[in-house]
């Protein structure tokens, strides 16, 4: 069993990891750090855990744990590493967008990889620093990454995309509120979300070249998930663009392409991507889903730590979503 720790374990993505790695069956958490709520039990904060652990937060950390996650709000990585210090052989798993970019990816004269398992699988299993993807970034990268690698990604490239209010973080705002969030929507940070440069990096990791992206992020009024459509100028017959995704992805243990339109209540609550095509004329149109908090965060963090330990990749993953 590997020691877990987790920093800032009372929002959601904090929660999340909690919730799979107490039924870990090789992980076990050994502290789980929260300034604002240490001494109170973690079902003060995560009430779906009551009766699943005895387990309290703590103001103190234990450096010699074998993995940390760190759930933080963006920028607040590189703090808290330079007021703390772990292990030389501590592996570190950072949610955050701090180290997600090839400029940031060195720190403290640590190298952090990009851990997104559908392309830089081998390079995790040997890593002991991770950058998680972002969840939206996540949803458009296995959409496109396959297009990008074929060359077939030259054209403009036009996505949109909504997620759930668990996206914002636990910490309320004007946007998130219940009264605003429900029997709405809105865009926000039209074309210059901050996931697209990490989007960005991936798709042009193959060396070939990659059209303009036009992003548009939407809020929905739903609590969790992410649903892509992304479309593009695509001159080969759907068949072929199948092949394609499907070649790509033979090896991928959580995403998966499907003959039939999907929606988010197939993947919600799972660390499953579902992807579908679809051709018209001569557009081609993808849609990828997952679950914010999970393919999109702390399910695809213990997906990589799975990788970094020799676990089975999907060890402590296999959950099933609520179609209806």
């Amino acid at each position: 069993m590997i020691k877990i720790g987790i920093i800032g374990g009372s929002g959601y993505t904090g929660g999340e990891l909690i919730r799979i790695l107490l039924n870990h069956p090789k992980a076990e958490i050994d502290f789980v750090y929260s300034t604002t709520r240490a001494g109170k039990s973690i079902a003060s904060a995560h009430p779906d855990v009551l009766g699943s652990t005895d387990l309290t937060f703590t103001g103190s950390i234990n450096p010699n744990v074998e993995v940390v996650f760190l759930c933080l709000g963006h920028g607040n990585s590189i703090e808290f590493l330079n007021g703390q210090s772990f292990s030389t052989t501590t592996k570190i798993i950072d949610l955050s967008n701090d180290f997600r970019l090839e400029n940031d990816a060195v720190f403290n004269g640590n190298a952090y990889t990009y851990g997104l398992p559908e392309t830089n699988k081998e390079k995790i299993k040997t890593s002991n620093y991770i950058a998680n993807p972002g969840c939206f970034a996540t949803a458009i990268q296995l959409g496109l990454l396959p297009l990008a690698k074929a060359g077939l990604l030259h054209n403009q490239v036009h996505i949109n995309a909504v997620t759930g209010s668990t996206g914002a973080g636990v910490k309320p705002s004007d946007t998130t509120h219940f009264s605003w969030r429900n029997n709405n929507a809105s865009w926000y940070k039209p074309f210059t979300h901050q996931h697209l440069g990490e989007i960005g990096e991936s798709l042009n990791s193959f060396g070939n070249e990659i059209g303009e992206l036009f992003f548009l992020p939407n809020r929905g009024n739903f609590t969790r998930g992410i649903f892509a459509t992304a479309y593009t100028q695509f001159s080969g017959s759907l068949e072929e663009a199948k092949t394609i995704y499907q070649d790509f992805y033979a090896d991928a243990v959580f995403t998966h392409i499907a003959d039939e339109p999907i929606h988010l209540k197939q993947i919600v609550n799972t660390n499953q991507c579902h992807i579908h095509l679809h051709k018209h004329e001569g557009i081609l149109l993808i849609t990828s889903a997952i679950d914010n908090l999970l393919k999109g965060a702390s399910g695809q963090a213990i997906q990589n730590m799975n990788l970094m330990f020799g676990f089975d990749e999907s060890e402590g993953l296999q959950l099933k979503g609520g179609a209806f």
